[in-house]
């Protein structure tokens, strides 16, 4: 596993692609509302990326675990979806919970990040989701504020589990974070559970991507739908993903995906 730290000049080409998928997702989450279709919603997100020059970095992603290669600029997973839903002809309505993945490519370096919403005025959402969101986002920060020069990945996947896991919820069992840079995907693996003080040990100039998934019902279990992208929880249960990517710096993690 050869993992390659990235110089702050790298960095701040990475931090502009992080900004350009933030602004991707602010564009979704504007977008979203009763009668609108997940295709619109990449739509959106392209029409931004082409605006700042950028490249997706999951159209025509093929992985060896997939049938074919995938057909979107964003992922797009509603209500029991978790992770890699394609955008399609779905019409979202009232009271659905939006989770949207996208990545993007500037100058050959990648930024990858994730929201969760719920459609419609937040008065009219189901407290359940909001707690679910809220968790999910909470989870995440912990996990960054756990990725600093001597702390390990062991750390962060602590972190992250010790907002989660009391709270009742599962995590996407065999799913994490990951390193990104010159690709999407890079070592090392970022684990949503771990032990405080084990595992990799953090340097600056290490670039990743931290991305809880929590399921409402509990449980870790999912499920494939037949397109061979989309992972549903087992029960049913609702989800949430967000995600940013961060540079491990000498002052700590900076987070490369805001606005």
């Amino acid at each position: 596993m050869t993992i390659e730290l990235k110089t702050p000049a790298e960095i701040d080409v990475m931090r502009e692609a992080g900004r350009v998928v933030a602004r991707c997702l602010e564009a979704c989450r504007a977008a979203s509302a009763p009668g609108v279709t997940l295709k619109e919603l990449d739509t959106a997100a392209h029409d931004v990326m082409r605006s700042h020059d950028a490249t997706p970095a999951f159209l025509d992603y093929h992985p060896h675990f997939a049938p074919s290669p995938y057909p979107g600029v964003i992922c797009a997973s509603v209500n029991d979806a978790v992770v890699h839903a394609i955008p399609g002809s779905y019409r979202l309505a009232e009271g659905d919970l939006v989770s949207v993945d996208i990545g993007a490519f500037v100058d050959g370096w990648c930024g990858d990040a994730a929201i969760s919403y719920v459609v419609g005025p937040a008065e009219a959402a189901d407290p359940a989701d909001l707690a679910l969101i809220d968790t999910t986002e909470r989870a995440l920060y912990a996990g960054i504020a756990a990725a600093r020069p001597g702390k390990t990945l062991g750390d962060i996947g602590a972190a992250v589990a010790g907002v989660a896991r009391p709270a009742g919820y599962g995590m996407l069992a065999d799913h994490g974070g990951h390193g990104v840079g010159r690709a999407m995907h890079e070592p090392p693996h970022v684990a949503n559970e771990g032990r405080p003080g084990k595992g990799l040990k953090l340097r600056p100039g290490l670039v990743i991507a931290i991305e809880p998934m929590l399921h409402a019902g509990g449980s870790d279990d999912y499920r494939h739908d037949p397109d061979g992208w989309t992972l549903r929880t087992a029960d049913g249960s609702r989800a949430a993903h967000v995600e940013h990517t961060i540079a491990i710096t000498p002052d700590g993690p900076r987070i490369l995906t805001e606005a």
